[in-house]
C-alpha cells in the first residue's frame, strides 16, 4: 500500500495541480482574469440564487383559460365538419367555458353526425398493452340531437403535462436568450412550474417575457365592413373585432382562422427600417410556411393582412407585392428592446397556455454577499478547528492530514468551477459539512495503524496495514452517504440539490485526498526518514 509507482506519482500530483489552477480564477475579478494567458483557466463557479440575487418566479397554467380557448378552437372544428358535403344542418352551436355544443336539425342524421364527429374526441396517447386510448374530450349525444363536447379528467391530466413540459422548453429558451447564467426552470406539481434566475438584473422584464403567450397569427382582413361598423353590428361569421397595441386601440375585422402560425417561423431578429431607421423584427418561415405566405400574398395584393401577437394586432401592412421569399417584417414603434424581446418571443415559440404568477420574489445581491461572508467565516472557524484538532492529536501524521484537508477544499471548488455547478448557499453548508467530515477517513487510518502498533508490528508495516485495512471502512461510510446525496438531488429541488451536489463532489475528493493523497505523503516521509517510531 505504500509503493507508489513513478506514473502514479505524477498522475496523483497532475490532479491535485488542476484543483488548485482550476479553483485560482474564483480569487480574482473578471477584469482581471482577461488579462490572464488563454491557456489558463478563466471560468469562475456559478453563484445561486440566494448569493447573487436574481428572480424568483412561481407560474401556474392557467386551466380555465386555456379550457375556453380549446373549446372555442373546437367550436370551429365542429362547424367545418358539419358543412363538410353532404352538409348536415344544425343550430346552437356554441363554445360555453364547460363545453361545446350543437344541436343536429334532423334527427334521422343524428348517427351520421355522431360518426363524423367522433374523431373530434382527439384521442392523445394508447396503452402500450393494447387498452383504451385516452381521448381528450368525452361525447355525448342525446335524443333531441344535442351533441356535447366535455373535457375527460384523463384527458385534461395528459394534457397539463404535456402543458407544463412544453413551457418549460419556451421559457428555457426564452431565458437562455437573455443570457442568464444557470437558470434553474423545473415543474412544481401538477400545473406549476418554478424559475430562478440568479443574477438577472431587471426581474420585471423577465417576468414579462417568461409570462408574454406570444402567440403569433397572419390574418387576412375583411372587406366587407370596417372594425368600427363591425363593432356597431354583428360581425359577419368567419370574423372576429381584434383591437390594436395603438393608443387609443384601432379595432380590426379580421378571419376568425389564421393563415399562417408562429410554428412556421425558422428565424426573427431585430433590424433597422431602411426609410425610418426605427427598429423591426424580421422573420423567415420554413419551406411550407414560405409556399403558403407567397400564396396569400399574391392573391391579396394591395389589401391589408394583419399580424397577431396574443390576440392584438401588432401590425396591418398593406401588401404591395407578392412576398415570395419566404420573408417579412414587423413594424411598429418598436424601440430597442422591445424589438429585441419580441424577436426572443418569436424564435422561442408561443405558449401552449397561459401562465400566471403566483408567487413572485426578488432577491437582491447584499443578502447573498451577507452569506457569502458568513460562509466564509464559517469555513474558516470549522478548518482552523479542525487542523489545531488534528496537530494535537497525532502530531506529525495530523500536519499531514491538515494537507490533504486543504487540497480537497481545492478540489472541491475545483470541480464546481468545472463542473459550472450553481453554488448556493444550503452548498455552502455542504462545504462546511464536509470539511467537518473530510479528516474522518484520515482518524480511521491512524487510529488504526495505533492498533497495529500496538500489537507489535514495525512502523513501516503498522502504517501499511493501517492503510490497507481501514479502506473497506472508509468506503462502506463514505457510500452510504453518497447514495443519501443522490437520493436527495434525484427527489429534492433547488437549494436542496445544491447541497446534494457539494456533497456527493465532497465525498469524492474527500477519498481521494484522505486516502490516496495522505497515503502518498506518508509514504514519501518514510522513504525520506526512516523512521524507528510512529510519530503519532
Amino acid at each position: 500500500m505504500l509503493h507508489f509507482a513513478r506514473w502514479k506519482i505524477v498522475l496523483i500530483v497532475l490532479v491535485v495541480a488542476a484543483g488548485i489552477l482550476t479553483t485560482l480564477p474564483n480569487f480574482f475579478t473578471a477584469k482581471q482574469l482577461e488579462s490572464w494567458p488563454d491557456f489558463l483557466p478563466k471560468n469562475q463557479m456559478v453563484l445561486g440564487l440566494d448569493l447573487q440575487g436574481g428572480a424568483y418566479l412561481l407560474y401556474e397554467v392557467d386551466q380555465k383559460k386555456y379550457i375556453e380557448d380549446r373549446f372555442k378552437a373546437l367550436e370551429g372544428e365542429i362547424r367545418d365538419v358539419l358543412r363538410e358535403n353532404p352538409r348536415i344542418g344544425y343550430t346552437g352551436l356554441d363554445a360555453r367555458p364547460e363545453s361545446a355544443q350543437v344541436r343536429i336539425r334532423d334527427l334521422t342524421r343524428l348517427d351520421e353526425a355522431r360518426e363524423r364527429l367522433s374523431p373530434l374526441v382527439n384521442p392523445l396517447v394508447s396503452s402500450l398493452f393494447g387498452g383504451q386510448p385516452v381521448d381528450e374530450f368525452d361525447l355525448s349525444v342525446d335524443d333531441n340531437g344535442l351533441v356535447r363536447f366535455t373535457y375527460s379528467e384523463a384527458g385534461l391530466d395528459n394534457r397539463l403535462q404535456s402543458i407544463v413540459q412544453q413551457s418549460i422548453e419556451v421559457i428555457r429558451k426564452r431565458v437562455d436568450e437573455l443570457g442568464t447564467t444557470e437558470p434553474n426552470i423545473q415543474r412544481q406539481g401538477t400545473d406549476r412550474i418554478l424559475v430562478e434566475a440568479p443574477g438577472e438584473g431587471d426581474p420585471e422584464r423577465l417576468k414579462d417575457l417568461i409570462g408574454e403567450t406570444a402567440k403569433l397569427t397572419f390574418h387576412l382582413v375583411d372587406r366587407n365592413m370596417t372594425g368600427e361598423q363591425a363593432l356597431q353590428s354583428r360581425p359577419p361569421v368567419g370574423t372576429s373585432v381584434f383591437m390594436s397595441v395603438d393608443d387609443p386601440p384601432i379595432p380590426y375585422l379580421l378571419q376568425t382562422k389564421p393563415l399562417l402560425g408562429g410554428e412556421d417561423l425558422v428565424d426573427a431578429q431585430v433590424a433597422f427600417g431602411q426609410n425610418t431607421n426605427e427598429p423591426v423584427v424580421t422573420f423567415r418561415f420554413n419551406q411550407s410556411g414560405a409556399r403558403e405566405f407567397a400564396r396569400v400574398t399574391t392573391e391579396n395584393v394591395n389589401f391589408p393582412f394583419a399580424i397577431l401577437l396574443d390576440d392584438e394586432v401588432i401590425s396591418a401592412p398593406v401588401i404591395r407585392e407578392p412576398i415570395l421569399g419566404g420573408s417579412g417584417q414587423i413594424s411598429g414603434n418598436f424601440t430597442v428592446e422591445g424589438a429585441n424581446d419580441l424577436a426572443i418571443l418569436l424564435r422561442a415559440g408561443a405558449l401552449p397556455a397561459q401562465l400566471t404568477v403566483i408567487e413572485e420574489r426578488s432577491i437582491g445581491p447584499g443578502l447573498g454577499a451577507d452569506s457569502i461572508e458568513a460562509g466564509k467565516l464559517a469555513s474558516i472557524i470549522a478548518g482552523a478547528a479542525v487542523i489545531v484538532f488534528m496537530i494535537l492529536a497525532y502530531g506529525r501524521f495530523g500536519v499531514i492530514a491538515d494537507l490533504a484537508l486543504a487540497t480537497n477544499i481545492f478540489l472541491i471548488f475545483g470541480a464546481l468551477t468545472v463542473l459550472q455547478a450553481t453554488l448556493t448557499l444550503p452548498g455552502i453548508a455542504g462545504i462546511v459539512l464536509t470539511i467537518g467530515m473530510a479528516v474522518d477517513a484520515n482518524v480511521l487510518i491512524f487510529e488504526r495503524i495505533r492498533e497495529e502498533s500496538r500489537a507489535g508490528r514495525s512502523v513501516i508495516s503498522a502504517i501499511d496495514a493501517g492503510y490497507s485495512r481501514a479502506l473497506g471502512t472508509i468506503l462502506d461510510a463514505n457510500i452510504t452517504t453518497l447514495i443519501a446525496a443522490v437520493i436527495l438531488f434525484q427527489l429534492g429541488s433547488g437549494p436542496v440539490r445544491g447541497f446534494a451536489v457539494t456533497l456527493a463532489i465532497g465525498i469524492f475528493t474527500t477519498v481521494f485526498s484522505a486516502f490516496t493523497f495522505s497515503r502518498l505523503l506518508v509514504a514519501l516521509w518514510i522513504r525520506r526518514r526512516r523512521p524507528s517510531a510512529l510519530p503519532i
